[in-house]
């Protein structure tokens, strides 16, 4: 990947930590999110992944720390004032509205729009990025394959005209023809100006289009940097490639 065209933080974590009762999920984890960058998050299952995206969501509030958002506090901020500074999320199982229409589930993502008056270009360009799903848009979300159903909750959260965008495993159970398009679309989506900041398992995909790379071990930070850096780490490669 190139490097970002901008250095400033568009996200800053400082010393977060999240509890669930009594158990910490991420602790002291600290990191920055630039501008026009694809930033990705590694690690196993129960590593801390999806809480740092909901930490930044507002959808859990860190027990400590804080994260900024151009220099402003979010964290514990209500999660409709998050998406009004243009952070939008596409969660883990995608979260749409299986009996809603393919359109109306788009529709719900500009509910918090800017501007109402931009609705017609940005529906376009959801359509465009995914013109399957304006073949289906009158079909009921469910009726959707997997691969499909994750096309939606991305367009869905487009809708929103973010200027960080949050993915949480946006590949997981999917073909690996259908994830090597979602991972066409991210980058696609990067390249039209959005931040992305995202969860991934596929270490070794996820590694190769981000900028920057956040490998979490059970809560904390283990490591980060260019993604470029990380792909090169023989720790990286045998712990997350399954190299020897």
């Amino acid at each position: 990947m190139t490097e970002a065209k901008h250095d400033d933080n568009v996200l800053d974590f400082k010393n977060v930590s999240v509890k669930y009762g009594a158990i910490e999920a991420i602790r002291n984890i600290s990191f920055q999110v630039k501008k026009g960058q694809i930033v990705t998050l590694i690690g196993s299952n129960g590593a801390g992944k999806t809480t740092t995206l909901r930490a930044v969501s507002g959808l859990v509030k860190p027990s400590s720390g804080e994260i900024l958002h151009h220099g402003t506090k979010i964290s514990g901020m209500a999660p409709h004032l998050i998406v009004r500074r243009r952070i939008s999320q596409a969660p883990e199982g995608r979260g749409i509205f299986l009996n809603l229409t393919v359109e109306e589930n788009i529709d719900l993502g500009a509910w918090c729009a800017p501007s109402k008056a931009t609705f017609g270009a940005d529906l376009e360009h959801v359509f465009t990025l995914f013109p399957r799903l304006k073949e289906r848009r009158k079909q009921n979300a469910g009726t959707l394959s997997g691969g499909e159903q994750q096309m939606l909750a991305i367009g869905r959260a487009l809708m929103s005209h973010p200027e960080v965008l949050l993915l949480d495993e946006p590949s997981l159970g999917l073909a690996p023809q259908i994830i090597e398009k979602i991972f066409e679309i991210v980058i696609q989506i990067n390249k039209d100006g959005k931040t992305v900041v995202l969860v991934e398992q596929n270490a070794l995909q996820a590694l190769q289009i981000a900028h920057y790379g956040i490998v979490l071990e059970t809560g904390s930070v283990k490591l980060q940097g260019p993604a470029a850096d990380l792909l090169k780490s023989d720790e990286i490669r045998k712990a997350y490639l399954g190299e020897e």
